[in-house]
């Protein structure tokens, strides 16, 4: 018979590739529709960064919180885990992951699909569009996923017995998002010419 405890790390190793796969290829797609300078691929780049959302991070998430759970609540003395840094540091970041991944970042990833397909219908990028393309806070919040995603790693794995880890990872992630937020929009300009967006087959 199968060893519960073994069987929930499994799911939660399984949750983890997931969501980090997931993450990695938001992160790609997202630099490839920086990139490109025909509105069709850069529709085909935002529909890929739905796909790795909705096709792995999401189930990667709810795999990772229904095995967590159980595993804290059997294993980890439900409430107690608050007073075990390194568990309740995991849960915490899982936690604002989870929220800001369904608030800000899902919410702009779908209104960035909807302009992008209202522009194809136009032949043209719309200025809806161009100045989605330039918000700050989604794409901050979009460059803080995988880094934080390390910082949860880093916890688990290493299992400090203070907090100092967790606030100097959480510090490193933001100072990492902050600086592909500076520097990622100067390699890639948001600001494009609409007749060079609209000409099929055309890239930098």
């Amino acid at each position: 018979m199968l060893d519960e405890f073994l069987l929930l790390r499994f799911v939660h190793f399984i949750g983890l590739i997931l969501m980090g796969a997931g993450l990695i290829g938001v992160f790609v797609a997202d630099m490839r529709s920086r990139q490109v300078r025909d509105l069709k691929l850069f529709a085909q780049a935002v529909g890929f960064i739905a796909l790795f959302y909705d096709g792995l991070v999401v189930p990667g998430a709810i795999l990772l919180a229904i095995s967590g759970t159980w595993l804290i609540v059997v294993y980890h003395g439900g409430w107690d885990f608050l007073g075990t840094p390194w568990l309740a540091g995991m849960v915490l970041l899982f936690a604002l992951e989870a929220i800001e991944g369904n608030t800000v970042t899902r919410l702009y990833f779908t209104r960035l699909r909807r302009l992008t397909r209202e522009a194809l219908a136009q032949g043209r990028v719309t200025e809806p569009l161009r100045r989605a393309r330039a918000e700050q806070l989604a794409s901050f919040t979009h460059f803080l996923d995988i880094p934080l995603l390390l910082v949860i790693v880093s916890l688990g794995a290493l299992r400090p017995d203070s907090w100092l880890l967790f606030f100097a990872g959480c510090a490193i992630a933001i100072v990492v998002a902050t600086a592909l937020n500076v520097i990622v929009p100067r390699l890639y300009p948001w600001e494009v010419e609409d007749e060079t967006l609209a000409e099929p087959g055309r890239e930098p």
